[in-house]
């Protein structure tokens, strides 16, 4: 009978630790603005995750934005929130928004968030949006193994350390336009099952779309490359833009043809 106990109590025990547990948004807000590093493992997150902190930065703002007569005056709305301590999420599921960017109509405010220390989101599911549009991470990062399965976007975005999108899956329009990446990064055995936008996206050590499987269009137009740049086994689905694209200096169908010779 003893020997029985221990097994059901050991079987238990497996089950709890590899269920996902729930997680509250915003209990994991508390803890960022609390200086608390956050890591998490297979865990659901539920709730809107809001890095910039919108709500509570809404309530310093004049109501009414200010204005200039010169260019639309769109730097004077940006509200930029620096998350200084380490995020770690690994095989997490976020059910709701995850959001590092958002243009808010009714104050006129565009709310941003940057990445001052580590950055994971690795094996993580995001069901719905991940905007991490005019982020900067400072720090290294990583989305490897990553599903985004709703709108995703990296526009405007600066890594300034190692980060990887390898294996990741992006089921809408993936968009990386006007992103900087400083070290080398990889997209190896990724799919994209919707357009890829790179254009004018900026690899400045190198990039890897080894095996990288892009199933509609891919706009890579106007796109910079200095460095190693892999696309053995790459697949595009249909057209390719690459008008002003240069790899080393050189025209994307100059490099095409030189590597091949």
């Amino acid at each position: 009978m003893k020997y029985r106990i221990i097994t059901i109590t050991f079987l238990f025990l497996s089950i709890t630790l590899f269920a996902q547990k729930t997680v509250e948004a915003s209990d994991i807000m508390k803890a960022i603005k609390a200086g608390k590093s956050i890591s998490y493992q297979n865990a659901k997150i539920v709730g809107t995750l809001d890095f910039t902190f919108m709500e509570e930065a809404s309530e310093k703002l004049p109501k009414k934005k200010k204005s200039f007569w010169w260019g639309n005056g769109s730097s004077s709305n940006d509200v930029k929130n620096k998350i200084d301590v380490e995020v770690s999420f690994v095989n997490c599921t976020f059910k709701d928004d995850v959001l590092a960017y958002i243009p808010n109509d009714d104050s006129g405010y565009t709310f941003t968030a940057d990445f001052e220390q580590l950055a994971i989101f690795k094996n993580c599911n995001f069901e719905r949006k991940a905007m991490f549009k005019y982020s900067r991470f400072e720090s290294g990062s990583d989305f490897s193994g990553s599903n985004f399965n709703d709108d995703t976007t990296f526009k405007f975005a600066t890594f300034e350390k190692e980060t990887s999108f390898e294996n990741t899956k992006f089921t809408e329009t993936a968009t990386f336009k006007y992103t900087e990446f400083n070290r080398n990064v990889s997209f190896s055995n990724s799919v994209f099952e919707d357009e890829a936008i790179f254009k004018y996206t900026k690899f400045k050590d190198g990039v890897s779309f080894n095996s990288t499987n892009f199933e509609e269009d891919l706009d890579i137009k106007y796109m910079e490359v200095s460095g190693n740049f892999d696309i053995s086994k790459m697949k595009v689905g249909f057209d390719i833009d690459s008008k002003y694209t240069t790899i080393n200096g050189r025209s994307f169908n100059k490099y095409l043809l030189e590597s091949r010779n």
